[in-house]
């Protein structure tokens, strides 16, 4: 299946410039949602994993539906002021100013193995956050998994030496 097909472009959303890769048409579809978690799951399955978090809000879609699959535990990582337990926080830079993202102090003990999972990565800022925000949890992090890559932003570059693996690759596009 060719999943980009199934990814509408919106140009100039937020902002002017900006080619937003909205995924509403992927999880709209029953069949290529399915077909996205089953590539995940394939990819997943044999491995050690404890955890899939998700970061909000999208990565919740895919998060929630790959750890069901696993048989594991979700985790939610959320933005500021949105879990309601002892947090721990971090902050990064966005393009127009910087944003939070908070985990519970407790969801992940000393050595769990965790796949965090999202939609998109660009610049990669809320990735690089949500791994800070496992691994100041003693968490290890198997490997972060996105639907969507935009390569020209380099993201991946932001989260190394985490390992990153995405479905789709727009680059320049």
């Amino acid at each position: 299946m060719n999943f980009k097909d199934y990814i509408r472009t919106i140009p100039d959303f937020p902002k002017k410039g900006i080619m937003f890769r909205d995924i509403t048409t992927l999880i709209q579809n029953s069949t290529a949602f399915a077909e996205v978690i089953d590539v995940f799951h394939q990819r997943y399955h044999t491995k050690k994993i404890d955890y899939v978090a998700g970061i909000e809000s999208r990565g919740f879609i895919f998060g929630g539906a790959l750890a069901y699959a696993l048989d594991v535990g979700f985790i939610p990582i959320r933005k500021k002021g949105k879990l309601p337990w002892k947090t721990i926080s971090e902050t990064y830079d966005l393009e127009y100013g910087t944003d939070t993202l908070e985990i519970h102090e407790d969801a992940i003990k000393e050595g769990d193995k965790v796949l965090l999972i999202d939609d998109l990565i660009a610049t990669g800022g809320s990735l690089l956050a949500a791994s800070k925000l496992i691994e100041k949890l003693n968490g290890d992090i198997v490997e972060t998994a996105v639907i969507i890559e935009l390569s020209d932003l380099k993201g991946r570059e932001k989260i190394i030496p985490r390992q990153l693996f995405s479905i789709i690759k727009f680059e320049g596009e």
